[in-house]
């Protein structure tokens, strides 16, 4: 073998050996970056649902259950949304649990007009959880004055949400089933 072929086979080994070092260092370069992954909150499933947004089993029996949905029931806070809806809405705080309604002045009584204030209290489909008042105002010339407010109304109105509520949990309760 003669010194040129000598030198074009060290020479070609060098290329292979300067590429493949090029290539190690250029990989071990990379290594050394660290990515964590990207961590989703764990979101609790309905037992009855399936559907995210319910209470994990794990939780049942805790007395700290804070969950990050809403602070009253769901479906109450639905159903009294549904009933108010006849009259223009001025406040809703669905972390408080209120709806208060403008004045509302029915076509059967020009002489009177309605306000309504709900409060959805708990965090179970109850009686006591929902609270309706119905303030009144009567006309007098061309002044409104406040004539109190109509307890029979109110309590109506309370059945009245309580009824749409139990419509809400029969509809969601047959989705699940089917």
């Amino acid at each position: 073998m003669t010194i040129f072929h000598r030198i074009c086979k060290f020479t070609r080994c060098g290329w292979i050996l300067s590429f493949s070092l090029g290539t190690i260092l250029l990989l071990s370069s990379c290594s050394g970056l660290t990515t964590t992954p990207v961590k989703k909150p764990e979101e609790p499933v309905s037992v009855f649902t399936g559907k995210p947004g319910g209470t994990k089993l794990s939780d049942f029996g805790k007395k700290d259950q804070s969950s990050n949905g809403l602070p009253v029931n769901a479906l109450l806070w639905r159903a009294a949304l549904d009933i108010a809806s006849f009259v223009p809405l001025d406040d809703v705080d669905t972390f408080g649990g209120s709806i208060v309604t403008e004045w509302h002045q029915p076509k059967e009584t020009p002489n009177q007009r309605l306000k309504l204030t709900m409060f959805v209290v708990g965090r179970e489909l109850r009686s006591d959880a929902i609270t309706v008042r119905a303030y009144i105002q009567n006309r007098l010339g061309t002044e409104w004055v406040d004539a109190g407010r109509d307890g029979a109304l109110g309590r109506k109105l309370e059945d009245l949400v309580l009824t749409r509520a139990r419509e809400l949990r029969a509809a969601t309760t047959a989705e699940t089933v089917n």
